[in-house]
């Protein structure tokens, strides 16, 4: 007889299973023994995210997280007031569908210095996070790989994540690690303990870097099935007493075109073996 497979811990993101529309993902996944899901803006349009809420709670799922908000630089001063309500209309459907905290892509602007733009992401999370708070949402700041550092983010290794925190001084503000964007620095595991004695490390979200790479947004890959040591980073997350969900987070236009069940099931078979 077959020893059930643990999957008390397994998230998986409705951008990872993209041609599913959310009432779908939300059946496959309950189906499928997955307990955590997290749930992306896209996902909610048209519908009553409270209504979205109860199906996800109806069929037994934990919502993880939102994600995603932030992109707050912009050499322009009415885009970055634009920016910050749109994070505030982010925590709001963060509250109604039950979701913890917001994952923050923070965004970069090509047309000022990445100094600047820093700057602008440090006061515009300080601006959205008492909102947050009032609302009981956190704001998880995610690092990304410094190739995304033209437009998507000025933030693009963990320490500078951490030191984010340490100015925001909020404790409703912290982390989301992403094992594709941290896996090649070379301060990682110390930068991840030090995530940890801060008590920053709220997210952690796993995939794989394909070899060679097609596309640097929508060629992701399954763990296992590249060059990163997901269960490595895994373990250091854990050693600094990370204890939450494993959320899967996959960009791929490879994937999306395929039979989204047979992906389902060996996103699972990946997660068992390869984290």
């Amino acid at each position: 007889m077959s020893t059930p497979l643990d999957l008390s811990r397994l998230c998986v993101h409705t951008i990872t299973t993209k041609p599913w529309a959310i009432e779908t993902a939300i059946e496959k996944y309950a189906a499928a023994g997955i307990t955590g899901m997290t749930v992306w803006r896209d996902a909610l349009d048209g519908r009553d995210p409270a209504a979205v809420r109860r199906k996800i709670a109806d069929a037994g799922l934990t919502v993880v997280s939102l994600c995603r908000g932030g992109f707050f630089p912009s050499a322009d001063a009415e885009a970055r007031r634009a920016a910050i309500a749109d994070n505030k209309t982010a925590v709001d459907q963060a509250a109604a569908i039950g979701a913890p905290g917001i994952v923050l892509v923070c965004g970069a602007d090509p047309r000022q210095t990445l100094d600047v733009s820093r700057r602008q992401i440090v006061d515009g999370i300080a601006e959205v996070a008492p909102y947050a708070a009032e609302n009981g949402v956190s704001l998880y700041v995610e690092p990304l790989h410094p190739m995304y550092a033209d437009t998507r983010s000025g933030i693009v290794t963990l320490a500078q994540a951490i030191d984010v925190c340490d100015e925001i001084s909020a404790p409703n503000v912290s982390i989301a690690l992403d094992v594709y964007h941290v896996f090649w620095d070379p301060a990682v595991e110390a930068e991840i303990a030090r995530c940890g004695e801060s008590g920053y490390l709220s997210a952690f979200h796993v995939c794989d870097w394909r070899v060679p790479t097609r596309d640097f947004l929508n060629d992701r890959t399954v763990m296992g099935n590249g060059c990163i040591d997901v269960p490595g980073l895994r373990k250091h997350a854990e050693a600094a007493g990370f204890d939450g969900y494993i959320e899967v987070e996959i960009f791929s236009t490879e994937y999306w075109a395929t039979e989204m069940d047979d992906y389902l099931a060996r996103i699972i078979d990946a997660y068992t073996k390869n984290t």
